[in-house]
């Protein structure tokens, strides 16, 4: 059943729910202290298990509760953790995931909040339920870490950020490079204005490599019943706020859906939920919180004016696309770092499925390194570009007028001697937390950092960014505009070649069909 309340009537009636955690006095978030922050999760492996870990590795949490609605997830944690003791990369006495408290239902594990003592949460579900999680939380007053995106739908972003205002919680999204200092330096660097007006940027991924597109709706849809339910799972869980429908396994063999990384063609769990309408955000969704992060944050971009798929390969109903390219017009603005400066309107131009800006607009990139780079992003300004190649910003290169070739802006002249009009100040968490070894993945380029800033934010040991008087850098005041352009970019893929108008003050489109993908459907005992 579709719930088409307004959100008065929503977050009224949600209130009233005890699921919800919320009777009597509104919660106190706890801050300080000296023991361990008593840490929940949401999600044991895959991301999930490089959320955590880093921030039990601090020294500074300790995880209290798990929920998984797979609970073969903290078997593999446990053996993970058992081969990292037996190579000597962890203590003899690091903790044992089969000791922990283990939740099948999310809810039930909230239900016993209190008698648990949880402090804070990481929530690493698919994408449909980091919302209901992290929202359900926060209402009893718990800090959330929620991987990125954020949140699946427009509806839910606004709901999150008013939550998270409301009850005075610390959040921090998952989009691990904004704690690389490489990355605020870059950001730094955009916003002293050194490339003059920039009215044009550029940003691309190598995703999706999961199966999306039109022959997974031509799988999904001629399917007229499920395949077993492994016995680990628990389908129902899983499915949370989604509409019910049998479990499918795996596609068949010879089935020709995309797998470039060979990831085993599972159609739902795990991992391959990415690329449905109801479960994810597709490759806007998953990497624009990475690759777009360096020029929103530099270009102090703001609200988001209007969007247009302009180019799409594989559209059907049930999924993404396999390509796309999407324009999003952001408006005018004042600056916030330089003030009296206004900054011009930007297009934003993003692209996915191996699709890339031409290379005529970076000659100086291509004199570097022969070639538009896999992943990345591009800043066109009057007075030069700047080019990050990879996607969390650790590293840029610059060219200004009448340069040939890019430099690293660490190398770079100008960079080197610019001074920060509002320095950001560096990610400190690991020295805060006597130092660790790295985690895989994204969290290595951060080198944890931004995990243990989350945790010193509730300790409140960290510093407080001047423009928002928080101690987390991808909070709600950085986290609900960026995901706000980003999911207006995927409802314009689900209406291609349409120019879609978004007002941010009234959280609608010009556009009927449009407005019908802002609210996700909720199913009955999902009520958040």
């Amino acid at each position: 059943m579709q719930f088409n309340l307004n959100r008065r009537e929503f977050v009224g009636g949600a209130a009233a729910l005890a699921a919800a955690g919320c009777c009597c006095a509104k919660p106190t978030p706890r801050y300080g202290g000296t023991g361990k922050i008593r840490l929940a999760v949401a999600g044991v492996m895959g991301k999930g298990f490089s959320d955590w870990m880093p921030m039990v590795k601090s020294g500074l949490a300790e995880v209290v509760a798990f929920f998984d609605a797979d609970a073969n997830t903290v078997k593999s944690a446990a053996n993970n953790i058992a081969k990292e003791k037996k190579k000597g990369k962890l203590p003899a006495d690091f903790m044992d995931p089969m000791k922990v408290p283990f939740y099948h239902d999310y809810r039930k594990m909230l239900d016993d909040a209190k008698k648990l003592n949880i402090q804070a949460l990481t929530v690493s579900t698919s994408d449909h339920m980091h919302a209901p999680i992290a929202i359900r939380a926060m209402k009893m007053g718990i800090h959330v870490y929620v991987q990125k995106p954020l949140v699946r739908t427009l509806w839910e972003a606004e709901y999150f950020g008013k939550t998270a205002k409301e009850y005075g919680v610390v959040t921090q999204m998952g989009n691990q490079g904004s704690g690389g200092n490489g990355f605020r330096r870059n950001v730094e660097i955009l916003q002293s204005g050194i490339l003059g007006d920039v009215k044009e940027v550029h940003v691309w991924t190598n995703r999706p490599v999961w199966p999306q597109g039109l022959n997974v709706e031509k799988y999904v849809t001629s399917r007229t019943t499920g395949d077993a339910i492994p016995k680990s799972l628990n389908w129902d869980i899983w499915l949370g706020i989604a509409k019910e429908r049998p479990f499918l396994d795996m596609y068949p063999a010879g089935t020709d859906v995309y797998d470039p990384w060979k990831l085993g063609k599972h159609v739902y769990h795990p991992f391959t939920w990415r690329g449905f309408f109801d479960f994810g955000a597709g490759a806007f969704g998953d990497m624009a919180c990475h690759t777009m992060n360096l020029p929103f944050r530099g270009l102090e971009l703001g609200a988001v004016k209007d969007a247009q798929c302009t180019m799409i390969d594989s559209e059907n109903k049930i999924a993404y696309p396999l390509k796309s390219i999407v324009k999003l017009t952001y408006a005018e603005r004042e600056s916030k770092v330089r003030k009296g400066v206004k900054l011009p309107a930007v297009t934003l131009y993003w692209y996915d499925g191996q699709e890339k800006p031409s290379a005529d607009l970076m000659p100086q990139v291509i004199a570097k390194d022969g070639k538009v780079p896999n992943t990345g992003c591009l800043v066109i300004g009057t007075n030069g570009i700047l080019c990050s190649t990879n996607d969390y910003g650790q590293d840029a290169f610059i060219a200004l007028k009448g340069e040939k070739v890019v430099q690293n802006t660490k190398d770079h002249p100008a960079c080197k001697a610019l001074k920060a009009v509002r320095p950001i100040p560096l990610c400190k968490g690991v020295a805060a937390a006597g130092g660790m070894d790295k985690s895989s993945g994204a969290a290595a380029l951060s080198a944890d950092g931004h995990y243990v800033e989350f945790l010193t934010a509730i300790l409140g040991t960290s510093a407080k960014f001047e423009e928002t008087n928080s101690r987390c850098y991808s909070d709600v005041d950085y986290s609900i505009p960026m995901m706000e352009a980003i999911l207006v970019g995927t409802v314009a893929q689900r209406l291609p070649n349409q120019l879609l108008k978004w007002c941010t003050k009234k959280q609608q489109f010009d556009n009927e069909k449009a407005n019908s993908f802002i609210k996700p459907y909720i199913r009955r005992g999902f009520e958040f």
